[in-house]
This record gives C-alpha cells, structure tokens and sequence, in this order.
C-alpha cells in the first residue's frame, strides 16, 4: 500500500469514533420520537373512549372565540376554574391547525388531552433524570416514565379528557426542572424571575397551584434556608432557595391580580367557588376517598376495576402504586439535604396536596381525584429520582431474580396501555338530539347544562343551544357558567325551543318553560329527549326575566 493509502485509511478509522456518536444520538432521537408517536396514539385512542360533556365543549368553544379574535373572551362567563393560559390556547392552537379540515368538534379536547399527557410523562421523566448521566440517568426516566405509561381506564375522565387541573401540571413540571437543572445560572435572579412568570401564568388559568405548588415551594425553601442558616452554610446557598420562595409567593399576588384586571378591560367573568374545608366528622370518609383516588391516578384501583383482564392490569399497577409510597418516605429522609431541594418540594407538594383533598368537599366519590391529580406526576417523578440509581443496582446485582419479575410488571403496563387504546370510541354526547334538530330543521333553542355546549359541539356548529336554569321562582334564566352572553341577545340570535328532557335534564324543565314562555305550540317526545316549540324568539323573555333578576 502506498504512503498516500495508509494515510487515507489512517484517516478513515479516526473519523469513525466521532461519527459513531453523531449516529447513536440520531437513532436515539428517531426511537423517542417513534416512541411519542406511539404513546400520543394509545392516549388519543383511550381519550376517544369516553364523551365530552358540556364543560369540555365550552373550552372547545372559548378557544375557538379566542382563534376569531376574542382574546379576551369578552362575554363569556366561565367555571370557577378558567384555564385561560394552559388549555385553552392550547385549544386554540390546534384549532387554528386543523379545523379547516375537520372543523371544530370534540375531537379537539381528545387531542389536547392526549397532548398533555403525552407531555405529562416526558416531563415527569426529564425532571426524575435530574443531571444524572448515562445508564442511571436512563434508569430514573424510564422509571418514571413506566408508572405513568398506562392510565387505568375508568380513570380516563381525570387525567385524558377535558381541562380539570391535569394541563396545569406541564407548567409546573417545566419551573420545577428549572429549578432543578439550572441553580447556579447567571444572572442570579434569572430562574427566580423565570419561576415567578411561569406560576403567575399557571394561576391565572388554575388557583389550585395554590396547594400544588405555591406553598409547597415557599414553605420547603424557608423551613431549608433557616436550617441552612443554622448550620453556617454558603451565602449564594442561603440565598438561591429564599428567592424561590419569595418568587412563588409574588406570583400568587399578581396571579389573584390577573383575572380582576382581565375582568376589568371588558374580559371573561369568573365564578368564585373555590374548595371549601368539610366537617371534621366527614375526613375518615375523605380519607377513604383519596386512598382510592391516589390508587385510581396510578392506575391501581382494584376497589373500581372491572373482574377479569381489568382487575389484572390494576394488580400490576399496584407495583407503581408501592413504589410511589417507598419513594415518598425515602424524600422525608433528605428534606435537609443540600442537593435535594426539588426533592424535598415534590414530597411536600404531595402530602400537601393529598391533604387538602382529604379535607375538602371534593371526596364525594373518586371523579373528586381530579383536585389532586398533579400528585400523578409529582409522585412518579420522585419515585424515578429515588429508585431509579437503586433498581438498574438491584438488577445488576441479582438478573435472574429480578429480571423475570420485572418483565411481567412491564408486559402488564404495555399491555394495560394496548388494551385502553383498544376500547371503542364513545359517541358524541347527545348525538340523537343533534341528529333530530338537524333533521327537523331546528337550528337555535334552550336547554339544562348538560344539553347545551355539549349539542352544539357536536351538531359542528349546525345547532345553537345555550345553558338556562331555574330561578328561585321557577322560571328559565340564562346559565352563566361556560356560556357566551351573546348568545341570548335576540337581536343576534332566534331561539325558538327548549329540551325538556334527556339523559341530564334540567329540573322540572318543561314546568318552568311553560311558566316563563307560556304553553308551546308543539311538543316532540324520541329517545327519551322532549322538546317544545313556540312561533316565537324565547330569547326576548328570557332576556326579561334575566334582567328582573
């Protein structure tokens, strides 16, 4: 071989080591991209299973105003809880991409909701990684990531289907791995001001990171920075966690703030609930309730499950379920810890969490795990910080052990996510009603609640159905919750029936449309629905009655 050959070859074989990497970390990307296409499918497809009601058709209707315009939502009165900064831009966002060719359905809240969670598992698992590297580093995500893979199916209403605080879990995830992977950044005011604006943002869609992450922050980084005091510790140490909480205690003002100066400029109204404390005599069964809640989140509720294939799957969450609980003790051990403060944070935040619903007046049933959701994330976060390094150990030392057991828990959670993935789709809440107005021509009217977002989502905006209750004296006045005032200005709009019946109805509906319009024309009764009809805008009344009251 020539000088000039073996100087080539010589070349050659130096370059592959650095191009060998450049290949891993391509194919690294391809497969978790792969990956997230797959989990979106399987949490899309388990979404598909269950019916929007007519509060996730009011968010798809928000969004869709927010898309012509409405930034502001002008008009609307929403829920208690508005998820105007997570939701439902988000809404908007994937509304202005795909409704030219699908239009606005409930398909929308089925793709945020698989967006979220699918976002839900790569955060949790990004933050349970920390800044470990290599085989541990991978053993903590995957851990992470594992728990979370295979939502129980009765708990699809929760955690895959409309805004109920599971989207304000991926802000918070996202300033707690700022927090994390960034102390020492410079400016040293740059992640305390970065926290501050993400959890102001977070708490004007959603008050509940009050419990969920606003004390959890303040309280662990004063009760750390007096114990650092005490111990002498370095200046910038004792002065990093302060400002954190300083930051989450700033924005809780300005994110009570927020809404008032919205409402102030012409935007949405507000109701103003809130979680309310239950009698002291009712936190045994509150107890009871969130034990099933918790194990309901982490897809281990055998108390719900269906016998057979379904009761399995939840034995093996269960596993998840333990780990979660061992992970929490082992964080109350390294509150003090130096390098552990995201650690001490997510241990508070769930046992703040878990208490405040046990105590509250949510527990009525396990639906009531939707206030205390974010504990999801949190806890599998933390199960795969803790455990992660202790497991890839454990199989190291012991494979022939702990091998087959662990591919068992595996196959069961992939399993329990094919077999979500597989129910049938749900139709479109009230889809008889929309096929019978559509039918007959009826394009705008009245209706409880649960007949009227949810029948106008689905009609793909053919029929108008707006929210009425009863007032004190029995008469129909509009509903303000997840409704646009507009609708019922008769200059705008001509309604000229009300359904009386269906599978929610109103109260005593037909009773209280006869004693507001007087008697109809017509009455049409079908598939349990009954709707009455005047020659008439009913709106001119309701208008009348509305502004008596």
């Amino acid at each position: 071989m020539s000088v000039s050959g073996r100087q080539k070859q010589a070349a050659a074989q130096a370059a592959t080591p650095s191009t060998t990497p450049a290949r891993r970390r391509a194919g690294c990307a391809v497969l978790v991209a792969l990956g997230i296409a797959v989990l979106f499918f399987c949490y899309l497809r388990q979404s598909q299973s269950v019916p929007v009601s007519s509060d996730g058709s009011g968010n798809i209707l928000q969004a869709w105003d927010m898309v012509h315009g409405n930034l502001l939502l002008r008009h609307w009165y929403v829920s208690d809880v508005s998820f105007y900064t997570t939701e439902i831009p988000q809404y908007a966002l994937i509304e202005a991409l795909l409704a030219h060719w699908l239009g606005v359905g409930a398909w929308v809240v089925h793709v945020g909701a698989a967006m979220t969670y699918t976002l839900l598992v790569l955060l949790a698992a990004l933050l349970a990684k920390g800044r470990a590297q290599g085989r541990a580093g991978l053993a903590r995500a995957l851990l992470t990531a594992g728990i979370m893979l295979a939502p129980q199916v009765s708990a699809t209403p929760i955690v895959l289907l409309s805004p109920d605080h599971t989207g304000t879990a991926v802000p918070l995830l996202v300033a707690w791995l700022l927090i994390d992977r960034y102390p020492q950044a410079r400016p040293r005011w740059l992640i305390p001001a970065a926290v501050c604006a993400i959890l102001t943002w977070t708490m004007v869609a959603d008050p509940v990171i009050l419990i969920t992450c606003i004390a959890p922050l303040a309280l662990v980084a004063v009760v750390r920075a007096f114990a650092g005091m005490m111990r002498g510790g370095e200046r910038a140490a004792r002065w990093y966690e302060p400002s954190l909480a300083a930051a989450a205690v700033l924005a809780a003002g300005l994110g009570t703030v927020a809404p008032r100066l919205i409402r102030a400029l012409g935007g949405f109204h507000k109701w103003r609930i809130g979680t309310r404390t239950a009698p002291a005599g009712e936190w045994p069964h509150g107890a009871w309730v969130m034990v099933k809640g918790f194990l309901e989140l982490f897809g281990a509720n055998v108390f719900k499950a269906k016998p057979g294939i379904e009761l399995l799957f939840t034995a093996v969450h269960l596993a998840g379920a333990a780990l979660v609980l061992l992970a929490l003790v082992i964080a109350l051990s390294r509150l003090f810890r130096p390098d552990e403060f995201i650690v001490a944070v997510l241990a508070a935040a769930i046992l703040i969490n878990l208490g405040a619903y046990m105590i509250s007046t949510h527990t009525h049933d396990v639906l009531g795990a939707r206030e205390m959701v974010e504990v999801l994330p949190f806890g599998a976060a933390l199960a795969g910080r803790m455990l992660g390094d202790r497991a890839l150990a454990a199989l190291r030392a012991a494979p022939r052990a702990l091998v087959p057991a662990l591919a068992v828990v595996v196959a069961g959670y992939v399993a329990a996510l094919g077999y979500a993935a597989a129910q049938p789709p749900a139709p479109p809440v009230n889809q008889p009603l929309v096929a019978w107005l559509v039918g007959h021509g009826f394009r705008e009217g009245l209706a409880g609640y649960w007949e009227a977002n949810s029948t106008t989502v689905a009609s793909r905006d053919r029929v108008l159905v707006c929210g009425v209750t009863r007032t004190s004296k029995g008469e129909l006045t509009p509903y303000q919750w997840e409704t646009n005032d507009l609708n019922y200005d008769p200059s705008l709009h001509y309604a000229n029936f009300v359904v009386a019946g269906g599978p929610v109805p109103l109260k005593d509906a037909q009773a209280s449309a006869e004693r507001t319009f007087g008697p109809p024309q017509r009455v049409y009764r079908f598939d349990g629905y009954i709707v009455m009809v005047w020659d008439t805008n009913l709106l001119k009344k309701l208008v009348r009655t509305q502004a008596h009251l």
